[in-house]
């Protein structure tokens, strides 16, 4: 079991984190959508040449993607095993579960580290129409990857607490 009062501390550090990654989530998609319609707008009315549009859409559409991830490990609102789950008693339960994170950690983990070197190598290839390094759209990776596994990390230690707690707790 974990300190009840370290899990309220980690559960309201994890709740801030992913309140601010749901807004920026939030945010990025209205920017995605708007350029969307521009670009829309600009091929059928404006006729002004503007070619980055599709580009620009694709990569914050990436980004979008991948730092939901992270809010989804928060509410545990990703794709999980509820059938099995529901068969177990209390503790085997909670067993799978630790197994299943700790393998999910490790997963993005991984993907940390070498989203590292994706984006490292990013920094030296060009976008075809903005003529940016790749470094930002392939940022996404690590960045999304270390959200998730703090996020993670604040799901076990809330479902380990002493205390339980709900996502939502205040």
């Amino acid at each position: 079991m974990v300190n009840a009062e370290l899990a309220r501390k980690m559960d309201a550090f994890g709740r801030r984190l992913n309140w601010l990654v749901e807004r920026l989530c939030a945010l990025l998609m209205a920017v995605m959508v708007m350029v969307i319609w521009f670009g829309v707008l600009e091929r059928y009315f404006l006729g002004l040449g503007v070619t980055w549009t599709e580009e620009f859409s694709r990569y914050v559409m990436i980004w979008v993607a991948l730092l939901a991830v992270s809010c989804g490990a928060y509410r545990r609102e990703h794709i999980g095993l509820d059938f099995i789950l529901q068969r177990l008693s209390p503790d085997n339960r909670k067993r799978l579960r630790l197994a299943l994170d700790l393998m999910g950690l490790c997963f993005f983990l991984f993907m940390f580290y070498y989203g590292l070197g994706m984006a490292a190598g990013g920094a030296s290839q060009y976008a075809t129409i903005f003529g940016m390094t790749m470094l930002v759209p392939f940022a996404s990776v690590p960045v999304s990857a270390a959200l998730t596994s703090i996020q993670i990390v604040v799901t076990m230690i809330r479902d380990f607490s002493a205390e339980p707690l709900s996502p939502e707790a205040q």
